[in-house]
């Protein structure tokens, strides 16, 4: 009877480790997807400064927009919360849209090579962040997924592992990459 139990509770203590395992694996790929997101805002909270000088040299008396633009970048990389930083990315690539729209208006900035190549990166790191999104989001949600159901959440809630956030898109217009005519 005692060996019974022992090999009973050796088989519980074994299932809860793998089970803890698994979500150690998955939250650290939560973590992981996280940080290929963050490097993509990073490259492109790089290219802001250079596209906002490329537009004022052309359109230094549209202000008002390369102020907002370099404003919005400012408070997206003081954001704490990934749902503030999520709105605030969303309203920065709104300002990226306007921003890059200004080079219809203004022919000598659209024949600009350096504003020509700021563009494409632009689109390289919007295509990039894209898909780190939607690499994130997933991880999420298989993370989420697991601590949520039986037999994971067993293991789970005892030890503290919590829901990670996903990151939305909230606004219709962020959900698309700035629009961007080459040439």
């Amino acid at each position: 009877m005692s060996l019974i139990l022992t090999i009973l509770v050796a088989g519980l203590f074994f299932w809860g480790v793998l089970i803890f395992n698994r979500l150690v694996r998955d939250r650290n790929q939560v973590r992981a997807a996280w940080s290929d997101i963050d490097v993509q805002l990073t490259r492109r909270h790089d290219l802001v400064p250079q596209l906002v000088d490329a537009v004022r040299a052309y359109a230094d008396y549209e202000r008002a927009t390369l102020t907002a633009v370099t404003e919005l970048r400012a408070r997206a990389e003081r954001a704490a919360h990934l749902p503030d930083k999520a709105r605030l990315e969303d309203e920065m690539a709104a300002g990226l849209q306007r921003l890059l729209a200004l080079a219809e208006a203004y022919p000598e900035l659209k024949a600009d090579g350096n504003f020509l190549q700021l563009q494409r990166d632009l689109v390289e790191v919007e295509d990039h962040l894209q898909y780190a999104r939607r690499f994130y989001n997933g991880a999420v949600r298989i993370y989420n997924t697991r601590i949520e159901t039986v037999p994971d959440l067993l293991v789970a809630r005892p030890l503290s592992f919590r829901p990670a956030e996903f990151f939305a898109v909230d606004d219709e217009q962020a959900r698309l990459a700035p629009r961007v005519a080459l040439g």
